[in-house]
């Protein structure tokens, strides 16, 4: 099935807005995509342009995350391509040894001023276990497909086994540097059309001040008809503004077996509103002083008193609000160190994997969103 843009679509639009807990933001692109020659959808290389509008919406907690994302691009000849992803993760309250159950949906569709429209849908249940800097998971799920072009849906047993990894866990660096970037290994062995394929992904995101790079390598191994070479591909987000980003991507991406699409390379250029990250002038006045961290080094020392707590996290601005694992030191107080610049920050602690609070006698702001959270400086 030739649906152009699809590619490209996905390589701009698939970039998670790299924001707070919440973050709806609206995106400005243009890209080119290129079928290599032999394809499926082609008799020969095909290569085209594009300009695109993408708006992203993105929310987490400690124990959810939700992201929606949509393309609509304008092709030549007054084509018009649009595409939308809805992703939505959730897992339990920690079981006891580290262990939690999680579960993962994923809808996709795609369509064509000039041609017709495709589907899919995933889900998946997993057993998770999590340590401060490492964690797998093992899950199962069935995952189907449709297209105007084809009666009926194609279906497949998807299975999943996953390995992350980040060096900075355990109360790291954050922005300022100093932590490292955060891994992840997927292997995902699918029953297909009455045979087995299995794609296997490595990655890295790597967070710098303003910057975030992620990369990634993947590869198909299987006896059908849906087999692709290996592919990569690499993102870069850079924030100009509080609210303004600069997003560069390219590299290449498998078939799609569920929708019909076939493989592509791309390069996208774009610029993304967000509005998470706008300065408001409604915050409240602060009425406690700021959590002041002195320098030691090249670190910093946080100690908080959390009484009856089984663990501690602390999330902030600083890298995109992921929780970082404090260590008890004895009689209920919890430690860790953070590579921080002179700067100020907000942050939240995290108790349990479950709640999220402010220590008591911290100054707190707003966050938009009907919450508050803990205000942070570095002299």
């Amino acid at each position: 099935m030739n649906r152009g843009v699809l590619a490209l679509l996905v390589g701009t639009a698939g970039v998670a807005p790299a924001a707070a807990q919440v973050d709806a933001s609206l995106g400005l692109g243009v890209g080119t995509v290129r079928y290599p020659a032999g394809d499926s959808s082609s008799r020969g290389a095909t290569r085209f342009s594009s300009t695109m509008l993408s708006p992203g919406l993105h929310a987490s907690s400690a124990r959810w995350t939700a992201d929606l994302f949509g393309s609509v691009a304008s092709l030549t000849g007054g084509t018009w391509s649009i595409q939308g992803r809805a992703d939505m993760w959730a897992a339990t309250a920690p079981l006891g040894d580290g262990f939690r159950l999680g579960a993962e949906g994923i809808l996709a569709g795609t369509t064509r001023t000039d041609s017709g429209w495709t589907a899919a849908a995933h889900g998946i249940g997993e057993l998770l276990w999590s340590a401060p800097k490492w964690g797998v998971g093992l899950g199962v799920g069935p995952s189907a497909g449709w297209s105007s072009d084809t009666s009926g849906a194609v279906t497949a047993l998807h299975t999943r086994a996953r390995l992350w990894w980040r060096p900075g866990g355990g109360g790291g660096g954050g922005g300022g540097g100093g932590s490292g970037p955060d891994w992840f290994l997927a292997v995902e062995p699918t029953r297909f059309g009455g045979a087995w394929f299995t794609d296997i992904t490595a990655g890295a995101t790597l967070a710098r001040g303003s910057a975030i790079l992620s990369v990634a390598t993947s590869a198909r191994f299987c006896s059908s008809g849906y087999c692709s070479k290996a592919a990569g591909s690499a993102f870069l987000q850079v924030f100009v503004s509080p609210s303004v980003s600069v997003e560069l991507g390219g590299g290449g991406y498998l078939n799609d077996p569920y929708q019909g699409l076939p493989r592509a390379s791309l390069v996208t250029l774009g610029v993304r509103l967000h509005a998470a990250r706008r300065t408001r002038t409604d915050v409240p006045t602060v009425k406690w002083t700021p959590l002041v961290l002195a320098a030691r080094g090249d670190s910093l020392a946080v100690r908080f008193h959390m009484a009856g707590a089984r663990s501690v996290a602390i999330a902030g601005d600083w890298d995109a609000w992921r929780p970082r694992e404090l260590r008890p030191v004895g009689d209920e107080i919890w430690e860790g160190t953070l590579v921080l610049r002179r700067g100020l920050y907000h942050f939240n602690l995290l108790l349990d994997g479950a709640e999220w609070v402010v220590p008591k006698g911290v100054a707190t702001v707003s966050d938009g969103l009907g919450g508050m959270v803990g205000v942070l400086l570095v002299p």
